[in-house]
């Protein structure tokens, strides 16, 4: 058995980011950025209004009250054609272009509209540019704001259309290939026998994949027959990953590594940890293989390990593949053997932040009520020593 750290990096060894694709805004929430992004424009473009007011010179208000003359009106959108002199204003509304000569706005609130005379009684700065945004105090022409592996937020995509963006290059989505092994399993909402297992897993993986940026070919159930699983597995030709669940250990079922003969080069095969020693890992063909095991739990574990770093590879990522806290034990864990467990835990925090791990009364790999309602694991390494509550210990987080 070969270590986690050792399994994710040779899983990870030789991916490369796929092609870049145009991506139109409305469809880039959360992709994944394939190049710097350059602003296409200044904004502001020019020096604007930030409030309704009145554009007027700073010196014409340096003594109050004053008395100044109406001689325009400018909105957003337009422009004011003449130029503010001493004595003089120009009703201006938010997000209109100052006018030339002016230098200060006067929020609309300190003052009094008489005919054509602008009255300002007090309590209004003198200070040159007040109420003004300057242009390009959000970013200029050139500005590089998005980087190569940013995943779009909603908040990005609203930053391109501003950066005058109607589309993004955008990495082209892994499609990932999951075939389900196993005479017990159905497909869910289908009439249960008593020998009969809903397929859970390929529905959490399916999810997974999905929530990690690529796309999914459900490959659908195969039984426990060789050529039924060389046969579904030949259809994930085209893919960028092909995923199986169940049929990696040694049982007289487990029948996966042999169906997959002779287009299936092991890389490893069992890994020091718990839940998901079974997992094997190598090439169909050119094609990244996942063997995962067949326990919902460890299965899902294992793509959280292993599966997510490959998409974010296949991506261009920049962000890590996983969140980790630091918490306090809630009650005393055991040694641990010689195999790296993930530990299931409830995650409480103080009004401080800081956070807690209850792990779960019972941990057994085939139990999703209690996997759903966990917040994350408890990494131990092999050999752990016991631990006490209060103790620190590392969580792996998961994403909400």
């Amino acid at each position: 058995m070969i270590s986690v750290g050792e399994a994710q990096a040779r899983i990870v060894d030789g991916l490369m980011p796929l092609k870049a694709e145009p991506v139109l805004l409305a469809h880039a929430l959360n992709r994944v950025l394939a190049d710097d992004i350059m602003s296409k424009t200044t904004q502001p473009p020019s020096d604007v209004s930030a409030m309704d007011g009145y554009a007027v010179l700073a010196e014409d208000v340096g003594a109050l009250p004053a008395s100044l003359k109406l001689i325009g009106t400018v909105a957003a959108g337009a422009i004011f054609h003449g130029e503010v002199r001493s004595g003089e204003a120009v009703r201006i509304f938010t997000g209109a272009p100052v006018p030339k000569g002016a230098s200060t706005i006067v929020i609309q609130e300190s003052t009094t509209l008489n005919g054509n005379t602008v009255l300002i009684a007090g309590g209004v700065s003198s200070a040159a540019g007040r109420h003004i945004r300057r242009s390009g105090l959000d970013f200029r022409k050139g500005d590089c704001l998005l980087a190569k592996g940013r995943k779009l937020t909603s908040r990005d995509i609203a930053l391109a259309a501003a950066m005058n963006y109607s589309s993004l290059p955008c990495t082209r989505q892994p499609l990932v290939a999951v075939l389900a092994t196993g005479d017990e399993l159905v497909a869910p909402g289908s009439e249960l026998s008593a020998t009969n297992i809903v397929a859970s897993s390929s529905a959490g993986i399916s999810a997974d994949v999905t929530a990690w940026g690529g796309r999914v070919r459900d490959l659908g159930i195969a039984c426990d027959d060789s050529g039924e699983i060389q046969s579904k597995a030949s259809m994930a030709e085209g893919c960028e990953i092909l995923i199986t669940l169940g049929g990696a250990s040694v049982g007289d079922h487990d029948l996966v590594q042999k169906s997959l003969q002779p287009k299936l080069q092991v890389n490893f095969w069992k890994i020091s940890m718990r839940p998901g020693k079974p997992l094997i890992f190598g090439k169909f063909g050119s094609m990244p293989f996942l063997g995962l095991p067949g326990n919902p739990v460890s299965a899902l574990v294992c793509a959280l390990l292993y599966l997510k770093p490959m998409i974010f590879r296949l991506l261009g990522a920049s962000e890590l593949p996983w969140r980790f806290v630091s918490a306090k034990l809630a009650i005393s864990l055991p040694e641990n053997d010689q195999r790296q467990d993930y530990v299931r835990c409830h995650l409480q925090y103080s009004q401080s932040g800081e956070a807690t791990a209850h792990p779960l009364s019972v941990q057994d790999s085939s139990m999703l009520g209690a996997f759903s309602s966990a917040d994350g694991l408890i990494v131990r390494p092999p050999l752990d020593p016991r631990k006490s509550a209060n103790d620190p210990v590392r969580v792996l987080v998961f994403a909400s």
